[in-house]
C-alpha cells in the first residue's frame, strides 16, 4: 500500500504573506472594499430616512426572516449584539420594529418588522437594488451566479452557526 501522508517530522509549507498575495488578490480585503463602497452609496438616503447601517441591515433581514431572536438577528445582520440592541431601541421608538415574547421561551425576545419599518425599507430598496446591479454591471449572469455560489461555500466554511 502507498501511504501518501507526510511523515510527522516534516514541517508544513509556510503560508504566503500578505505582501506575496497582494491586496488585489486577497479576498477579505476585496470584500471589505466592496461592502464599504456599497454602504457609502446608501449612506445619504439612509440618513434621510433616519437609518444607520446597523438599522438598515436589521430591517433588511427582518423583511426576509421576521420575528428573530436578537442573537440570531445579530448574526444575520453582521452587527455586534450590543450595537444592534441600541439600533433596535431606536427602531422600536420609531415604530419600525416590535418586540415580542417568544411563545416557547420567556427569556427570549423576538424582533419583528412593522408596517412602518417595511415602508422605510421599501423606500430605500431602489437605491439598494441599483447599487447591487452596479456591482455586477458587465458580468454575465452565469459568472454572477458562480460568484454567489462560491461566496455561499466560503460562508459555510467559516460560519459558526447553522444559519
Amino acid at each position: 500500500m502507498n501511504d501518501t501522508r507526510k511523515p510527522e517530522t516534516e514541517k508544513p509549507e509556510p503560508l504566503p504573506r500578505l505582501g506575496e498575495i497582494g491586496l488585489s488578490n486577497y479576498a477579505p480585503y476585496l470584500m471589505n472594499r466592496i461592502m464599504g463602497r456599497y454602504n457609502a452609496d446608501l449612506r445619504q438616503e439612509m440618513t434621510e430616512l433616519g437609518l444607520t447601517t446597523p438599522k438598515m441591515r436589521a430591517l433588511a433581514v427582518l423583511s426576509v426572516i421576521d420575528a428573530l431572536p436578537i442573537s440570531e438577528l445579530a448574526v444575520y445582520a453582521v452587527v455586534e449584539q450590543s450595537t444592534l440592541s441600541r439600533a433596535l431601541d431606536q427602531l422600536a421608538s420609531d415604530n419600525m420594529v416590535r418586540r415580542d415574547a417568544d411563545p416557547n421561551d420567556s427569556r427570549v425576545t423576538r424582533i419583528g418588522i412593522t408596517d412602518a419599518g417595511r415602508a422605510t425599507l421599501d423606500r430605500l430598496w431602489p437605491t439598494m437594488a441599483r447599487s447591487y446591479a452596479q456591482m455586477f454591471k458587465g458580468i454575465p449572469e452565469e459568472e454572477r451566479q458562480a460568484f454567489v455560489t462560491t461566496l455561499q461555500k466560503v460562508l459555510k466554511n467559516i460560519r459558526k452557526h447553522d444559519f
